[in-house]
């Protein structure tokens, strides 16, 4: 099989994305830096094994890498299943078991685009008589627009100004390490919604710029709700679909919030 144009500079990119020299990477990816740099300007034909060994020295997430066998005529190295097949089980019971232990508070689970894989029952109670514009709940559901856009749940963020810069210097780190040109459509649609920061955002110095306090929601009957966050990954991934997955927990930043979850929790 003959090379396809393009891997060399595909791999390139990837380094210096990851900020090493072709030295450091061929001494970590056990092979010469004159092989690297006949690879890097088409010189040489890179084999498969050579590939595996550089792109797990570079980090690459589990569907670049595939991408960039193909491109160069080999077999994917990692399957990529439907989370509904059998192989998946596990992971599945896996996600439902911490969504369903984590209430009464709110916790989801989502892919790499942030599109909703599941969601806890104190996400539905949170959000139940919110009206939202119907687009934004047309599959897949994407957390980061319906959380953000204003014609979803941003008018229920009392600090939505804040919320959407640093949820903006997220999706722009996860970029740096994904490379992912639908991530970074996302960000793009994202930075492009009107701004509506509170004056409680700015006069905080909360955002991008500055330290962010608790996430803080008008809840059920107008309360203000607050909450911390912690984000969660499969450690040993085993095929591309895991590898992608993550849940976000949400946890009481005082104990009014709690009560009022638990309060919610039992109405329900």
């Amino acid at each position: 099989m003959r090379s396809q144009p393009g891997i060399g500079p595909m791999l390139r990119e990837w380094r210096e994305r990851r900020r090493l020299t072709q030295l450091q990477l061929a001494l970590d990816a056990g092979i010469s830096a004159r092989h690297l740099s006949f690879v890097e300007t088409g010189r040489s034909k890179p084999g498969r094994d050579l590939l595996l060994r550089v792109f797990e020295q570079l980090e690459l997430p589990f569907r670049e890498r595939n991408r960039l066998l193909l491109a160069v005529g080999h077999a994917p190295a990692f399957p990529e299943r439907s989370l509904e097949e059998a192989e998946l089980e596990p992971v599945r019971e896996a996600i439902d078991l911490i969504l369903s232990g984590h209430e009464p508070y709110p916790a989801i689970a989502v892919d790499r685009l942030w599109n909703m894989v599941a969601a806890n029952s104190a996400v539905r109670a949170l959000t139940e008589g919110v009206e939202v514009a119907r687009e934004l709940l047309e599959p897949p559901l994407n957390a980061v627009r319906l959380s953000l856009h204003p014609r979803g749940l941003a008018p229920l963020i009392r600090n939505v100004g804040a919320w959407r810069a640093f949820f903006l210097d997220r999706l722009e780190r996860q970029l740096g390490v994904t490379g992912d040109a639908e991530l970074a459509a996302l960000i793009e649609e994202v930075a492009a919604y009107p701004a509506a920061a509170p004056e409680s955002d700015l006069a905080s110095g909360s955002g991008a710029g500055g330290s962010i306090g608790p996430l803080r929601l008008s809840g059920p009957g107008g309360a203000e709700l607050s909450f911390l966050g912690m984000f969660a990954s499969f450690d040993m991934p085993f095929e591309v679909t895991t590898s992608e997955l993550a849940v976000e927990l949400l946890f009481p930043a005082d104990r009014a919030t709690a009560e009022a979850l638990e309060a919610l929790s039992a109405r329900r």
